[in-house]
């Protein structure tokens, strides 16, 4: 895959909040068959989260950001610009957000993330190849929140 590999857009499309999406670069020959595509053949849609999880999250979301080289204040509902992220923040973002995404309780979302943010890079690229899989990523999702939510 290519170094700048994903992108993280802002996805205002309720009128009282904003959610994140999280895209992936598609490689070459790779078809369009997500719902999600939106008629965009360069980008494939990972994960969008909204609400709680992602207020949950949000730590990680503007950590990540610092680390790709933008600030925190960059993050904005009124945003229309993707951040560019690398391969491995992006795995491991996406891996957070399609971890979190179904739970209620914040503190087991708060779990499910720092238990990803301490993986390998190699554990977190298996993970994620494992619950962003359109097959069998909902199997996937569950067995990573029992692991790492230990409740």
């Amino acid at each position: 895959m290519a170094e700048q590999s994903f992108e993280l857009r802002v996805a205002a499309d309720r009128p009282d909040e904003y959610g994140l999406a999280l895209f992936r670069r598609r490689r070459p020959g790779e078809r369009a068959t997500d719902p999600g595509s939106d008629g965009d053949k360069l980008w494939q849609l990972v994960v969008r989260v909204y609400g709680t999880p992602m207020k949950a999250v949000l730590d990680k979301v503007l950590a990540t950001l610092k680390h790709a080289g933008y600030r925190p204040s960059d993050l904005s509902r009124s945003r229309k610009v993707p951040f560019v992220l690398k391969e491995a923040a992006g795995v491991r973002l996406g891996l957070i957000f399609l971890a979190v995404k179904p739970l209620r309780k914040t503190t087991r979302m708060s779990d499910v993330a720092e238990h990803i943010d301490g993986m390998s890079d190699e554990e977190a690229y298996y993970w994620f190849s494992k619950t962003a899989n359109a097959e069998h990523g909902r199997r996937s999702q569950r067995a990573l929140r029992i692991l790492m939510a230990k409740e």
